[in-house]
């Protein structure tokens, strides 16, 4: 422990010559140095054991701020008992130790600065020859250099590694959002098709709940043309391709085979066999016109008309406002299935159009060579609803189609 009047007690430091003596300047200078460097180390050990005094003291301070009414004061006097008083006769009262180490803290601190000075005023300029002073000042220009330069580069390492961090999150998010992205995609599943006609609807099983239904009705028609491409290899019969029902009238419009029964086309429940055969499981391009003059009809497989005929509901116009169901038979307007009659197989680009398409036209849509969307009912996904299983996949091309054939 420091004793009270410890600020009292001044460092002795050794005389330092002055130039004008009587000895040679560099024995002189020599002296001078190896002095400075005696009265260093001494100063050097005397900071450090006042170092150890402060820490020393602010242990104890820590503890007596630490301690707590009686219980404080008795793990105090525990420890003081244990081990070596080295505080003398401290008093008890918290408060009068903490000023009691404050103004040792005081006391220690003002002999610190004035080893300071008194430092300063031996290694002064003035007491050093001109030549150490140069030489001084080069050795700190040189560390001031020196530091700046490390601490530029650390500057540049920091702006460096910013950088790359930065763009090294770029690179990861503009990753991640590709994937996103891609994901989304592939959600979508059967949505996904590369313009709104390119989709078919399959129907797989034969059952009285799959179905697809066009969300656009008909207007009262005088004349029609409907064309699709549709593959199917079911038997007995293909069953119903697509029915249109009025509220009066279940078979106002329908294509179907049933049973070991040809393809037969019905107007107001009037019948008429078409010469069609497209149940060997490969697409086909069907197409079908008909006039309410002289109720004539005419059908057409892959481009090539095989049959026509007449007097098919004569003079009777179709009804507007009905139900378009594709793959299902009506009984009753957009309902009343029957499994037997359901189609099966898939089908694409089912159009219809208000007028009689010419044999030219019909010939090129079957062929690939034109894109014709009917002007009543086009083949778009929005327009098509399917239900109990149905789906909607993206469709091979016509060129792919073709080669089914």
């Amino acid at each position: 422990s420091l004793p009270l009047d410890a600020a009292g007690a001044g460092c002795p430091l050794p005389p330092v010559p002055m130039q004008g003596g009587a000895l040679p300047p560099e024995e002189e200078l020599k002296a001078t140095v190896l002095q400075l460097r005696e009265t260093v180390l001494q100063q050097k050990e005397t900071i450090g054991s006042q170092r150890e005094a402060i820490r020393e003291l602010t242990g104890k301070l820590s503890r007596c701020e630490g301690a707590d009414g009686k219980s404080a004061a008795g793990a105090w006097k525990n420890e003081v008992g244990k081990g070596k008083d080295t505080m003398g006769d401290l008093p008890r009262d918290p408060a009068q130790v903490i000023d009691q180490l404050s103004r040792t803290m005081q006391t220690l601190k003002d002999r610190l600065e004035s080893l300071e000075h008194q430092l300063r005023a031996n290694v002064s300029y003035a007491a050093l020859p001109g030549d150490l002073r140069e030489m001084l000042q080069r050795r700190l220009g040189d560390l001031e250099r020196q530091l700046l330069s490390k601490v530029a580069e650390l500057e540049d390492e920091k702006s460096l590694l910013h950088n790359e961090t930065s763009a090294h999150r770029q690179k990861t998010e503009t990753a991640l959002n590709a994937l996103l992205e891609r994901v989304s995609e592939l959600e979508k599943g059967n949505s996904a098709f590369k313009s709104p006609d390119e989709f078919k609807v399959s129907l797989p099983l034969r059952t009285n709940y799959l179905y697809g239904k066009i969300k656009k009705t008909l207007p009262e028609l005088y004349a029609f043309t409907v064309c699709l491409w549709l593959r199917s290899s079911a038997s007995p019969g293909i069953g119903t391709p697509f029915s249109y029902a009025v509220p009066g009238q279940a078979n106002e419009i329908v294509l179907i085979e049933w049973g070991n029964n040809p393809i037969e086309l019905l107007i107001n429940d009037k019948v008429a066999q078409l010469p069609l055969f497209i149940s060997d499981g490969k697409w086909h391009h069907i197409c079908i016109t008909w006039t309410t003059r002289d109720g004539m009809w005419e059908a057409f497989q892959d481009g090539e008309k095989l049959g026509t005929g007449e007097n098919l509901a004569p003079w009777h116009p179709i009804k507007p406002g009905g139900v378009l169901i594709l793959g299902q038979e009506q009984d009753t307007v957009g309902g009343r299935f029957d499994a037997t009659q359901a189609f099966v197989g898939e089908m694409s680009q089912f159009n219809i159009w208000d007028r009689v398409l010419k044999a030219e036209d019909i010939m090129n849509i079957a062929n690939c060579s034109i894109n014709m969307p009917g002007n009543i009912i086009p083949w778009v996904d929005n327009n098509v609803d399917v239900f109990g299983g149905a789906t909607k996949w993206p469709v091979e091309t016509c060129e792919e189609r073709l080669l089914d054939l």
